[in-house]
């Protein structure tokens, strides 16, 4: 009889410590998941911000001064459906084949309207560096786009200044020049063109 008793002990100390295991092995389990979980969420949502957020460039310009390009005015608008694009963390970088240039946005230079002065006299171009660019505000429905936090969403449209005689001592004709604009999230818009061969008027398309 006390032999009997001495294995049933024995049996229900087994049995105690086997769920006791499980039970852990269970907890860990279930942590594992839920950690995969949320990492997969997490990459999920970055993914599809990167995915579906944007800038597109819509068309650029150039004012001539002494025969050379003296600003470049990049006109930008958010990709089709994306979300919201802070322009105070994305930077353009322009390149003429022989000096690539690295602008971000600098608050001196911001505007909410055109000068009845034109485009290019809106902003005072010299307080642009070769590491800065200022802002246009051309369509901004709901006011999301200021100058300390410069959000565009869709539809809106901005024009981006850069002082190309501080970046390249001016562009000259027949100059190669390309780059683009790229946001915190999503897709880059890029820009290239050839200046042409003469320069005949004051403002250019190119």
């Amino acid at each position: 009889m006390d032999s009997q008793a001495d294995i049933g002990v024995g049996s229900l100390i087994i049995f105690i410590a086997a769920l006791l295991v499980a039970g852990i092995v269970a907890s860990v389990l279930i942590q594992t998941v839920n950690t995969l979980q949320q990492q997969a969420l997490k990459t999920g949502e970055e993914t599809m911000r990167e995915v579906s957020s944007g800038l597109q460039v819509t068309h650029v310009s150039g004012y001539v001064a002494s025969s050379k390009i003296t600003q470049l005015a990049i006109f930008i608008s958010p990709s089709a459906a994306s979300q919201a694009v802070n322009l105070s963390t994305a930077y353009i970088s322009l390149s003429n084949s022989s000096r690539t240039v690295i602008l971000n946005y600098t608050k001196a230079c911001f505007n909410t309207t055109v000068s009845t002065n034109g485009l290019f006299r809106t902003q005072d171009a010299s307080k642009l560096s070769a590491t800065t660019y200022g802002i246009i505000v051309i369509r901004d429905a709901d006011s999301s786009c200021k100058q300390y936090h410069p959000a565009i969403n869709e539809r809106d449209l901005v024009v981006l200044i850069v002082n190309a005689t501080k970046c390249f001592s001016g562009i000259e004709t027949r100059k190669l020049i390309s780059g683009s604009v790229d946001p915190e999230y999503g897709m880059s818009g890029v820009l290239s063109f050839v200046t042409p061969p003469a320069f005949v008027d004051t403002i250019i398309d190119l």
